[in-house]
């Protein structure tokens, strides 16, 4: 039996109908006028009462985004802003042997030289980032890259995704300082946040494991923050893997916190430490039976 038009119609017009009609204007409106329809009025959702309500739609905006375009299973790729390209590493440092010789020029090259020795991480994370896109489109939920969505190893996980034709997602934060969606995100999948919780909180939700690359303070922040979620249960257990021995083992001694009793001996078991990108995702075929049949699988994939 087919239903007369009217039947099926909405009862009441939507909010956008709502805004746009209210839209045209009012003798009511102006600057000094409370007539703005709340959801419309940008001076009223950003009152410090509303702080609630704001978090609510950054926690609403991704993860309906996210559903729509299908992403189910993330791995997260962390690292510093700061460790540059190879390619552009080659060029500070060509600028800083062009100064004038002297102490200034000395420092200069000495950073230089520094920063082209971290460049090698943006190429392992680039790789890593394309094996992961490569790899997981056979199976029957893709996995996706998910970074900060800066510079540095960001760029890197990002830009591998692109490189190969894969999706990829960027978290970008509002900092003081000026920071840009590097060029490699889905457009669809790169958000903006205020609040740094709940960035985090995203970063996890979907997370199947977390690559972490050498960086400093905020890298390290993600980090610990997702150890202690597994540690204390709050979490299920994912790989988390971090590339670059030397860096890592110099950074934190770990054997320090077991000696002194901070940690317990088989939390040395929450992560891997491990040299290159075949290394990382090896350890993920390992963890998860990426090479097995589907309906083997440890994820259900």
């Amino acid at each position: 039996m087919n239903h007369p038009k009217e039947l099926l119609e909405r009862n009441f017009p939507t909010a956008d109908q709502d805004a746009r009609q209210a839209a045209k204007g009012s003798r009511y409106a102006g600057p000094d006028s409370s007539y703005a329809l709340a959801f419309t009025d940008t001076e009223f959702l950003l009152n410090s009462e509303l702080r609630p309500v704001r978090m609510q739609l950054e926690l609403l905006k991704p993860e309906m985004v996210q559903r729509e375009e299908s992403i189910e299973s993330t791995i997260v790729i962390f690292g510093s802003a700061r460790i540059l390209p190879p390619e552009l590493a080659e060029q500070r440092l060509a600028e800083a042997q062009a100064l004038p010789e002297g102490p200034a020029r000395d420092q200069a090259v000495l950073r230089a030289q520094r920063l082209g020795g971290m460049s090698r991480y943006y190429e392992e994370a680039r790789r890593f980032a394309s094996m992961v896109t490569l790899n997981s489109a056979k199976l029957q939920t893709p996995i996706y890259v998910v970074t900060g969505g800066g510079p540095g190893i960001m760029e890197a996980g990002n830009r591998g995704a692109h490189e190969v034709e894969g999706k990829s997602i960027g978290l970008n934060i509002v900092l003081p300082h000026e920071q840009e969606p590097n060029p490699y995100i889905t457009p669809k999948l790169c958000f903006q946040f205020h609040y740094f919780a709940l960035r985090k909180m995203h970063f996890l939700m979907r997370s199947v494991a977390l690559v972490c690359f050498p960086g400093g303070f905020g890298t390290l922040d993600e980090l610990f923050e997702t150890l202690t979620l597994i540690q204390t249960g709050k979490c299920r257990k994912r790989p988390v893997v971090l590339v670059g021995r030397d860096f890592w083992t110099r950074l934190i001694n770990i054997d320090l916190l077991i000696e002194t009793g901070m940690i317990s001996p088989e939390d040395i078991n929450l992560f891997h430490i491990v040299e290159t990108a075949e290394e990382a995702w090896g350890i993920l075929q390992e963890v998860y039976g990426l090479g097995q049949p589907e309906e083997d699988s440890a994820c259900g994939w």
